[in-house]
């Protein structure tokens, strides 16, 4: 005699057999049986036709977004502003002798060559710098970093430099990653670095919901026009090697609106003397206890053209910041003022050099920085001398 479960199931077999193709059997179809997941018969299709025109689609798209991004001068390669990147680098400083770091903003950051100061000084430095950020935060961190006993070259524009309520988050952000990273986050970023060296379309800031963020002129009342935000301005290769964005060089449009940007981003009013006391102390500290190690900090005042300056001289007068820094720290420095052989040189957005001007600024500081601390000298065979003739061509915003 059959028992109950196989009759159960004979029934359900059964009834299986007996529906019409694509219905699913239902609990009165299996009486005395624990309810399986439902089951639904797959039709027929023409599955390798439609894989195949999928693929295609999926190709062809991803080619012509590809294709319209590197019309507009994105380059496959570029990491852009990513903190991943940045705390990568430094956590270069506690895994070997690193002997000089480059800290600062945006200017000393795209103003610098990495190359250039190799083939000067005959090691690569570390480029530490942030777009967007004080330099501060990132001297303090080093100097309580016992690891780190070489030179550290601080790049200052004094309003970013003075400005720690508004440019110290993004500094913060990055020391924070780079002292611990999920697992999740560092394979995204490394994933996201191999497919990027073959693709332009991966650019931070021309993802499709940044470029439709910027569609919104004034649409909704109270929300801040992205129209009047900092866009793509940097272009970043391997090693923290980052220039200003090659188009900004010759786009008329776009040069001029970043222009404006930065016009109305400084403030103009002068800078209380509490704050520049705060952060003059807060630097001597952070300077004192690199040299207790045997290392060395020394500063560079990077150019801004004549419109911007006029500006920031008003907000943070050199005597009172960059020449009080100095004096406070016991430090040496120098500021483009002090450069003449690089007077004019080329700024075609008004706040940062073009590539060209900035392998020309490159050498120029680190010549002059190269006989003021014992941790830096000109190699034997260094290339001879550049100046502005070099790389001066009229800027596109006719900004210098």
């Amino acid at each position: 005699m059959a028992s109950s479960i196989s009759s159960s199931e004979e029934i359900a077999y059964d009834a299986r057999r007996a529906l019409p193709s694509g219905l699913r059997l239902t609990a009165a179809d299996r009486p005395g049986m624990a309810q399986p997941v439902p089951e639904r018969d797959v039709p027929q299709q023409p599955w390798r036709v439609m894989t195949l025109v999928v693929t295609v689609l999926v190709v062809l798209l991803t080619s012509l977004w590809e294709w319209k991004m590197r019309t507009l001068e994105l380059v496959p390669g570029d990491l852009g502003g990513s903190y991943d990147r940045w705390a990568e680098l430094r956590k270069q400083v506690d895994k070997r002798n690193v002997p000089v770091v480059i800290i600062g903003d945006s200017r000393i950051l795209f103003d610098s060559d990495l190359d250039r100061a190799t083939q000067l000084i005959g090691v690569r430095p570390l480029q530490l710098a942030i777009a967007g950020g004080s330099g501060l935060p990132i001297l303090e961190d080093i100097a309580n970093d016992p690891h780190f006993k070489g030179l550290a070259i601080v790049g200052m524009a004094e309003t970013a430099y003075f400005d720690l309520e508004l440019t110290g988050m993004r500094p913060q952000k990055a020391l924070a990653l780079s002292r611990w990273e999920s697992p999740s986050r560092r394979g995204s970023f490394l994933i996201h670095r191999v497919l990027s060296h073959g693709l332009a379309m991966l650019d931070d800031d021309y993802q499709l919901s940044t470029l439709v963020f910027r569609l919104d002129h004034n649409w909704r009342p109270g929300v801040s026009d992205p129209r009047q935000a900092i866009w793509k301005a940097q272009e970043t290769g391997a090693g923290g090697q980052t220039w200003l964005w090659r188009r900004l060089e010759h786009d008329r449009r776009l040069s001029q609106r970043m222009h404006n940007v930065w016009l109305k981003f400084f403030p103009s009013q002068p800078l209380d003397g509490q704050t520049i006391n705060a952060v003059s102390v807060r630097t001597k500290v952070a300077v004192d206890k690199i040299r207790a190690r045997g290392g060395d900090v020394i500063f560079v005042r990077p150019p801004s053209a004549p419109d911007l300056r006029k500006i920031e001289d008003k907000h943070v007068p050199r005597a009172r910041v960059w020449d009080a820094i100095l004096a406070s720290t016991h430090s040496k420095g120098v500021h483009i003022d002090d450069l003449p052989a690089v007077q004019n040189l080329n700024l075609p957005e008004a706040s940062h050099l073009s590539r060209a001007c900035a392998t020309v600024f490159t050498d120029a500081y680190l010549r002059d920085l190269a006989g003021k601390t014992p941790l830096l000298h000109l190699q034997p065979g260094a290339p001879s001398a550049l100046a502005t003739r070099n790389c001066t061509q009229p800027s596109v915003a006719g900004l210098h």
